[in-house]
């Protein structure tokens, strides 16, 4: 066992003696980290009402290179545990409404976000933004195929189980969990193939699902101020048509 940091955003006027629905937010990268600096998206949805939870699972940057490296052709993997021991962490305090638990991410947290669903039906919607999802059709597709040479042991086609067995499609048949897939349409890092194989992939299981596509969006969907508001209240917008009242 390690410890790692998770970070909690209350909704104005917080009353630790009521239930609050809980969104759980996960980074990208998935080299990159967390931490007590200001972050416009989350104290958006906590604005609406929602305790936001976000933390840095294995593979985060600045806890050193061995815990960096627990993901080295690992990934997405024993993340799940690290990103939902902190949901039950934030349970634990009393305030939650385990009925309306939620799960978003984008890029990396994108991965997770599909990822956490395959090994969890405790969230009643999820929302993956700019994910990837095959990792066959992404290193042939990506502006980056060089993790080829890095995240996995070589080419796809000499390894097509590792590429499989990583992929978001594997498990896919394990989702019960109602699912918004957003990805800009000039999004190069992880195109918009992607979000649009775990769409129909969801549609092939009769599970509730809703492909977003932005114009002219690169990845990130930051371009535009508007469509970056736009995001957030999307996600926002799915996870209110979810909530168990």
């Amino acid at each position: 066992k390690r410890k790692i940091q998770g970070w909690i955003v209350h909704p104005p006027d917080f009353d630790a003696s009521k239930k609050y629905p809980l969104i759980l937010e996960i980074h990208g990268g998935p080299f990159a980290d967390y931490g007590d600096r200001f972050d416009f998206e989350k104290q958006a949805w906590a604005s609406m009402g929602y305790v936001v939870l976000y933390a840095n699972p294995r593979g985060s940057t600045s806890y050193g290179e061995e815990f960096a490296n627990l993901i080295h052709h690992a990934y997405p993997g024993d993340d799940f545990d690290d990103l939902n021991s902190g949901v039950d962490a934030v349970v634990a305090k009393g305030y939650i409404d385990t009925n309306n638990l939620f799960v978003t991410g984008g890029s990396g947290g994108g991965v997770l976000t599909c990822w956490t669903i395959e090994h969890t039906d405790r969230f009643r919607a999820a929302a993956s933004l700019y994910p990837v999802i095959n990792w066959y059709s992404f290193v042939l597709t990506s502006d980056i195929p060089w993790v080829a040479q890095y995240w996995f042991p070589g080419n796809p086609w000499d390894n097509t189980d590792q590429y499989m067995q990583r992929s978001l499609t594997n498990l896919v048949g394990k989702i019960k969990t109602p699912t918004m897939v957003m990805t800009g349409e000039a999004d190069y890092r992880t195109p918009i193939s992607e979000a649009e194989q775990f769409y129909e992939a969801l549609k092939l299981l009769n599970i509730e699902a809703l492909l977003v596509r932005v114009p002219e969006e690169p990845h990130g969907i930051g371009r535009r101020p508007s469509h970056h508001i736009a995001k957030m209240l999307y996600v926002a917008g799915w996870f209110e048509q979810h909530k168990a009242k």
